[in-house]
């Protein structure tokens, strides 16, 4: 029986926890607010991410002003600014590794499917992963189908084992989705949210990188060979 990993993206595979910070802070100084710190940006992240520009202190005819157009101004931003974004340390050995040992790694994200793919053409593992799960547009983003839900219907329709399946993700969010779904939940930090935040999910592993994942999955009988 092979695994099946399932990525968040942002915060997780993709090392942007940077790029949404400075995109907040682009947001916050348009609107004449108080630009923010990391550690502040962690203390305060959610999604969808009006949950944090309330929390910050704007307004709701503010975050309807940003969310109009689709939300082209928070998009058109962070897409400028995450041209240039590399991987997570390990992550690309580790899904070198699970293409090699015939595991399937899926992607589910909230962001939006056709710039996410073009990243992984862009860092050359498009053909690393077997699925991207993702909203369909802007128009559609946290308008449809939640993650959790999108994934669930997922295996169910691929008849992918839970309890073989790893979700991986760098928020509470996805620690939920695994305990909803009987997946084992691995947590990584220095993405979205803080260490706190992240233990007080009480996921099944934390790591601080993906070269701590590999020993994980052996430890469950899988890539013992790797």
């Amino acid at each position: 029986m092979k695994p099946a990993l399932v990525f968040d993206w942002n915060g997780t595979l993709l090392d942007d926890a940077h790029v949404l910070l400075q995109t907040t802070n682009t947001i916050l100084d348009r609107f004449g607010r108080r630009t923010i710190d990391m550690a502040t940006f962690r203390d305060h992240c959610d999604v969808p991410l009006s949950i944090l520009y309330r929390s910050l202190g704007m307004s709701d005819s503010e975050i309807a002003d940003m969310d109009r157009d689709a939300g082209a101004m928070f998009h058109d931003t962070y897409e400028h600014f995450a041209g240039k974004t590399d991987l997570r340390e390990g992550a690309r050995r580790i899904l070198e590794i699970a293409r090699q040992q015939d595991a399937s790694s899926i992607i589910v994200s909230n962001h939006i499917a056709e710039p996410l793919r073009s990243q992984l053409r862009r860092l050359g593992i498009n053909d690393y992963i077997n699925e991207v799960i993702a909203f369909e547009s802007r128009a559609t983003q946290f308008k449809s189908m939640t993650k959790g839900e999108r994934l669930r219907r997922y295996i169910q329709e691929n008849d992918i084992k839970p309890s073989a399946t790893f979700i991986i993700g760098d928020m509470p969010v996805e620690t939920n989705i695994a305990r909803d779904l009987g997946l084992i939940s691995v947590s990584i930090t220095g993405g979205f949210v803080s260490d706190s935040r992240l233990q007080a999910a009480e996921p099944d592993y934390i790591i601080r990188s993906h070269h701590e994942l590999l020993p994980i999955l052996q430890g469950h009988g899988f890539f013992r060979d790797a």
